[in-house]
């Protein structure tokens, strides 16, 4: 209860605070994320928990659902085929560059061994644009990077998995049956991927039925009873859920845009709930304690992997493209480490891998460091581009848009 408390008090600090958060460099993530940390062990006690808490891996476990449902809602399938090449290219080069890279650096600055290595690479290789949220949710910002930096975190959470469970495998105490577990992480992939399109299928085909159909004000559940029976579904038949939940969410939207526009603003409050509760729990394991056991060179590999491995990857991988200077360091920059990264970080700790405590540790500070430095950094950079559009349109006719319309636009709340 006194969890539940917690959370409610940082909730409520986050409503009242998220019109400052909007204009400002102060962020609501980083606020639960703070409170975590506050009432933890390491600081006033009020809550204990630690990383094989049952909690923690159930909150990250339905928190990465529920983000990648909804993230896979917003995926346009005409857009995505007419601007396909620049979010491929973040995936397929880019992508494997950080992969590589982080797992360079925590080898040799580190000191892990080289599997352990590359699976800290695949567990920070995905990106999360909630710790970025004034860049991909304001229209003032050019839609091509929006679209960029939504579509590569979205696919990429899917992409990093199997090579997470696989590298799991071959560094923890069953390594030697690697061959079986290869066999037993792609039934469950395509499991999930099975029933990620499947069961939205047979559901929209249900809706089309002559004598069924939701009545106006519960057209909102029914995408919620999908996430909820995918869910159950997946846990029941070991099922990846984060592979079918990402999907689903897609093939919902395009089989039915009505099942999507009727979702949205649910489907939003209780990702963002979900969220918050996950950035709550992460926060509370962010001890002192923990900090204290990375070493210096951990530090080092933490900070690299922010200001070095992500935007120089980005920035090959979009070398040649069609965006502008200031487009591509943006994107570069926006490469936050979020909820894919804690549950796979999770994974590697509860697994019993030789290094696991070391590797989680690092993956722990690095996602603290990445929301810190992310969330605090997206407003006024999204300001650049608002300040832009706004000469643009004073150039061109200073009467265009009046000055009401303008403060909207700019307290636009992530």
């Amino acid at each position: 209860m006194v969890l539940i408390a917690v959370f409610g008090v940082a909730l409520l600090i986050a409503v009242l605070l998220s019109g400052l958060a909007a204009r400002t460099v102060l962020s609501t993530s980083f606020l639960f994320l703070a409170g975590g940390a506050l009432v933890s062990d390491g600081f006033l006690g009020l809550i204990h928990i630690t990383p094989d808490s049952g909690i923690v891996s159930v909150t990250a476990d339905l928190a990465l659902f529920a983000v990648l449902f909804t993230d896979g809602m917003h995926v346009s399938f005409p857009k995505l085929r007419a601007n396909w090449k620049s979010p491929a290219r973040a995936l397929g080069l880019g992508m494997p560059l950080a992969f590589a890279g982080m797992a360079l650096i925590t080898h040799y600055l580190v000191g892990l061994d080289w599997t352990t290595s590359f699976l800290v690479g695949a567990v920070l290789a995905p990106t999360d644009p909630v710790f970025a949220s004034a860049i991909v949710s304001r229209r003032e910002v050019p839609a091509k990077l929006r679209q960029l930096l939504n579509v590569e975190s979205g696919i990429n959470d899917g992409l990093a998995l199997p090579v997470v469970l696989i590298f799991i495998a071959a560094a923890g105490p069953t390594s030697g049956h690697a061959e079986a577990d290869l066999g037993k992480i792609s039934l469950e992939l395509v499991t999930g991927l099975a029933l990620g399109i499947v069961l939205p299928l047979a559901v929209v085909a249900l809706v089309r039925f002559r004598l069924l159909g939701a009545e106006p004000k519960l057209q909102p559940l029914l995408p919620l009873a999908v996430g909820v029976i995918l869910y159950a579904t997946c846990h029941l038949t070991h099922a990846n859920p984060y592979l079918a939940a990402f999907s689903a969410g897609a093939v919902l939207a395009a089989r039915s845009t009505e099942a999507k526009e009727a979702f949205e603003p649910l489907g939003e409050a209780l990702a963002e709930l979900a969220k918050f509760a996950a950035l709550l729990v992460f926060g509370a394991l962010l001890t002192p304690h923990l900090f204290g056991q990375l070493s210096f060179g951990g530090y080092v590999a933490a900070v690299l992997a922010i200001v070095l491995i992500r935007p120089a990857s980005l920035l090959l991988s979009l070398y040649g493209t069609r965006f502008d200077r200031k487009e591509k360091l943006v994107a570069a920059w926006f490469g936050p480490k979020g909820f894919a990264s804690v549950v796979y970080g999770l994974l590697v700790l509860q697994a019993g891998i030789p290094q696991g405590e070391e590797a989680y540790t690092l993956i722990a500070v690095c996602i603290a460091f990445s929301i810190i430095a992310h969330s605090s950094t997206d407003v006024p950079i999204a300001r650049l581009f608002d300040v832009e559009e706004l000469a643009g349109v004073d150039a061109a006719s200073p009467n265009t848009v009046p000055a009401g319309e303008r403060a909207a636009d700019k307290a636009a709340v992530r």
